[in-house]
């Protein structure tokens, strides 16, 4: 009764604090001098299209770095935890239903070329590395939805994720050296604004963001489905 009641009055609280910040919310008449800056400025000194991608990648990077960060250590956490609650059993492995095959066989591909033409293209268009990643995450579930016991290499899915993480750190510091700043995408030209060849080395930071996002989900869907095995 007693942890009702203090669940009920937790509730009641936040309900309170969450109207409060609804209904006293005054949207802003004009942008704030940060934002202002961003909005002048970014076409000119990064060369990007997509203004957010210029803030997360390049103004932002070390906020960039410990978002990576923090979804390295969920994945590893899962992968310690779901370990131990591992075991070998036999199970006979089901035919897969040959309409999902099929389609799973010719949307996997498309999966991954569009996880790619998002991330690459993320300096021009709404998307980027986080998303990209994530779409390329979605094939391999979609595999596992196909056939439930699919095995994953992960001595691979180390590998991707190891040396993207490598390159983006090393490009990172390289930015340190070259230009302004930890991952400071101007040390590589910034070409002409809304082409693909533009936005100096945003491209690539981006490309090595995805691919280190979409090993790392990847990763705790297989570990997720191999303690299903069990």
């Amino acid at each position: 009764m007693i942890r009702r009641a203090s669940v009920l009055l937790l509730l009641i609280g936040l309900a309170f604090i969450f109207a409060r910040l609804l209904f006293g919310y005054t949207a802003d008449s004009e942008l704030n001098v940060t934002a202002r800056y961003y909005a002048d400025h970014t076409a000119n000194d990064i060369g990007a299209s997509n203004i957010v991608t210029a803030i997360i990648v390049t103004y932002r990077g070390l906020d960039t770095l410990g978002e990576v960060t923090v979804l390295f250590l969920t994945a590893s956490i899962i992968g310690l935890v779901l370990a131990r609650s591992k075991r070998t059993v036999g199970r006979q492995r089901p035919a897969p239903g040959e309409l999902l095959a099929t389609g799973s066989r010719l949307l996997v591909p498309l999966i991954l070329l569009l996880g790619a033409y998002v991330f690459i293209n993320g300096h021009l268009t709404p998307g980027g590395g986080f998303q990209g990643g994530a779409i390329i995450a979605s094939a391999a579930l979609l595999l596992l939805l196909t056939d439930p016991l699919q095995n994953f290499s992960h001595r691979l899915i180390a590998i991707v994720e190891s040396v993207s993480g490598l390159f983006f750190v090393s490009i990172g510091l390289l930015g340190i050296f070259v230009a302004g700043g930890f991952l400071d995408s101007r040390i590589l030209p910034t070409g002409e604004l809304g082409s693909i060849f533009s936005a100096g080395a945003i491209p690539i930071i981006y490309s090595f963001v995805g691919l280190k996002v979409g090993a790392e989900f990847t990763s705790m869907l297989a570990n997720l489905a191999e303690t299903e095995k069990s």
